[in-house]
């Protein structure tokens, strides 16, 4: 019992040294001192059999290469998926322009890692067929490479889930952005190795779901889409061709913040979110569904929201006899949809989308706080897309709208704007303090809201006790609108050209 013990303990300290090893070598450029702590991360091997009996050592293996055939075959129906010429074509962006010119020759080594077509799968020394390790996505234009990452600067580790760890890093000390690569602790590798104690073919598992995202990321071009910038296959230790995918950095979906942020800024979000839904529902390769569809799935990117998460992504549309086989649960509700006559659950990826963005985003980011003119029109678009009686057409349709409102400045035609005070203009001028605060406020110190003209700035210094001034300033938000400061004094006017000052005189 005593040794028992002993070679169990043993075994843990070894499994969780190996577990944390290979998850730092297998990122290509890896410099240890920059890298970061984890916390809370399993050893990947602890519990992993020792020995297995003959019979059921062979069933598990075949058990292995069944699955990893499966997911390989997901990925090529995912990669051979012909989308219409016309949706294919796309001009270069700037950023794109600005990685082509960061991106080095590529060797011949780096160029050998297409498949070719009709290339039967190689059989390995134990008998059973295995598909080929490397997908070669041919990237349109050429981007990045093994040789951009292999001298990294700033190596950060950002996270990590089921399958993937992200990391981020600078590149040519100009580009940041995000390496992915299969996480060695994590659920996926260690429940794997813990089944069948092949760490090489649960490591090749885990990395088609990498291949997959990548092909997805590839094949779906829009704006609310990370964007794919390059990848790299790299021998590490005893496992041939692990794989990094280099992509677009983007910072991670904070609710909490969220919340404390401008109504404009989420409603932003709610839109990013609802026209990047419209195109699932149309895209290239079908109706696509986020499968895992939750916050953490998405990013932030220059005030936009991008999905980033696609390795659980389907266009598989269900299949019905009756009305009764698609049904759709939710925690908190359910659905039953048509049948359609030819046979598949009518609409159900989008429709699941389409409720998960009601569920997690809109019932906390679009009425709160919102304009009193638009908040029936948003309560609405909430409580029909809750119940699902409208699909994403009438979704992105209505979410349009309101931005049409907001931006033209119609919603605030059925408002009365009677000044109770007069105000006195000063051009050219500003007040560098007397600042006081409010919510939500784009300035954490002083009170920055943005405003459709100076009628709406008087509006709203009128509904604040303490507004004795305000200051208009040269800048403007994502709608166009003017920010303005407003003030709780005039004590203290100073130059300043880009600026217009507004003091209360009367009232």
């Amino acid at each position: 019992m005593r040794r028992r013990k002993i070679a169990v303990a043993a075994g843990c300290c070894l499994s969780f040294f190996l577990g944390t090893l290979l998850n730092v070598l297998f990122i290509p450029g890896f410099d240890p001192h920059h890298q970061q702590p984890r916390r809370g991360v399993t050893p990947a091997f602890a519990g992993s059999p020792l020995y297995w009996p003959g019979e059921d050592r062979e069933s598990q293996r075949l058990a292995l290469a069944r699955q990893i055939r499966e997911r390989y075959e997901e990925v090529i129906r995912y990669q051979k998926h012909q989308a219409p010429a016309a949706a294919a074509r796309r001009l270069v962006r700037p950023l794109e322009r600005r990685l082509m010119d960061l991106a080095q020759q590529r060797t011949s080594s780096e160029q050998t890692l297409r498949l070719e077509k009709g290339k039967a799968p190689q059989a390995d020394s134990r008998g059973g067929s295995y598909p080929e390790a490397k997908v070669d996505l041919a990237l349109n234009p050429p981007l990045l490479g093994c040789r951009d990452i292999h001298n990294v600067t700033s190596l950060h580790y950002l996270g990590s889930g089921y399958t993937k760890a992200v990391y981020k890093v600078v590149l040519n000390r100009t580009l940041a952005v995000a390496l992915k690569s299969v996480d060695f602790g994590g659920h996926d590798i260690e429940n794997c190795v813990k089944q069948y104690a092949a760490l090489e073919d649960c490591y090749r598992l885990a990395s088609y779901k990498i291949v997959k995202e990548m092909i997805l990321l590839q094949r779906l071009q829009h704006a609310n889409i990370l964007q794919l910038y390059g990848y790299c296959y790299q021998d590490s230790n005893d496992i041939p061709d692990t794989l990094t995918a280099i992509t677009e950095l983007g910072s991670p979906l904070e609710m909490i913040q969220l919340l404390q942020t401008s109504w404009e800024d989420r409603f932003r979000i709610c839109l990013s979110l609802v026209r990047l839904l419209h195109y699932l529902a149309h895209s290239p390769l079908g109706s696509v569904t986020l499968l895992d569809f939750r916050p953490r799935q998405f990013v932030i990117v220059d005030g936009e929201l991008k999905v980033t998460d696609l390795d659980d992504a389907s266009i598989e549309e269900s299949s019905c006899t009756s009305n009764r086989h698609c049904f759709i649960e939710f925690p908190a509700r359910n659905f039953t949809l048509p049948c359609s006559v030819e046979g598949r659950c009518r609409n159900m990826n989008e429709k699941r989308n389409l409720y998960n963005a009601y569920r997690f985003f809109f019932t906390y980011l679009l009425p709160h706080s919102a304009p009193s003119s638009l908040r029936p029109l948003l309560d609405m678009i909430v409580n029909a897309t809750g119940e699902l009686h409208w699909g994403i057409d009438e979704t992105v349709a209505q979410l349009e709208r309101v931005l049409h409102l907001y931006k033209s400045g119609t919603y605030l035609q059925n408002t009365t704007r009677m000044p109770k005070a007069e105000y006195q203009q000063i051009p050219e001028a500003a007040i560098p303090d007397e600042n006081y605060r409010c919510w939500p406020s784009y300035h954490h110190k002083g009170c920055l809201l943005s405003v459709f003209d100076v009628g709406e700035a008087i509006e709203v210094c009128e509904n604040h006790s303490q507004c004795k001034a305000f200051v208009l300033t040269n800048q403007t938000t994502w709608t166009g609108r003017q920010l303005v400061f407003f003030k709780m004094g005039s004590n203290h006017i100073v130059p300043d050209p880009d600026k217009i000052t507004y003091v209360k005189v009367t009232g």
